[in-house]
């Protein structure tokens, strides 16, 4: 009887770890569901100003000139233009250094999926425009437009009448229409990506 009692003792140990890590694994087998799309649905994510969808920002430089500005901003865009991405007559249109403006036009491949025997993707056009002053410059996205399916049925789309929430959000409003839905995602992250990159220059030390 003593013996089978040490026996016991001995053995709780690896059977309390053996619980705890079949607790673990039950956690992670069940994560709380979390909607992928939560970002993409949030209201205002594709905001219409004055008819045009249109994002606008304005990002603090501090200590930097309106000219300092204008001069990392159009070094950035001017690089913009020519990356790999990017399809004839990508340029930057508006270079105005006495009133420090820059206006770019883009015409770049946003990529939905790349697979061995599958490659599907969309031409988007979009204006990139900065106004910037002392210390600050206001940044906006605008007239933008998808010409899809180049290689085999031509489609041209603007954004106000395929991404916004009239045409790509359902009815209760959780969950994107599954074609104009990867439009939505792939163009609010190139949003973000360019607007973080420019904020993340003009905070450089």
């Amino acid at each position: 009887m003593k013996k089978l009692l040490i026996a016991v003792l001995m053995a709780m140990p690896m059977l309390a770890a053996a619980q705890d890590n079949t607790w673990e694994r039950i956690e992670q087998a069940q994560p709380e569901q979390v909607n992928r799309d939560a970002k993409y649905l949030v209201e205002n994510a594709v905001p219409v100003v004055d008819g045009k969808v249109c994002w606008e920002t304005d990002i603090a430089a501090p200590g930097k000139s309106a000219t300092r500005i204008y001069d990392i901003l159009l070094a950035q865009m001017e690089k913009m233009v020519t990356e790999p991405n990017q399809i004839k007559n990508s340029n930057v249109a508006i270079k105005n250094a006495d009133t420090q403006q820059l206006g770019a036009v883009f015409h770049e491949w946003l990529v939905f999926k790349n697979a061995a025997l599958s490659l599907d993707r969309t031409q988007m056009n979009f204006l990139l425009v900065a106004d910037c002053k002392d210390g600050s410059v206001h940044v906006k996205m605008t007239h933008i437009t998808y010409d899809y399916d180049l290689e085999r049925d031509p489609m041209h789309y603007a954004a106000e009448s395929w991404i916004t929430d009239k045409y790509c959000v359902n009815k209760k409003h959780t969950k994107l229409l599954p074609v104009s839905g990867k439009f939505r995602r792939k163009t609010i992250d190139r949003k973000d990506f360019i607007f973080n990159k420019f904020h993340s220059l003009l905070n450089e030390k």
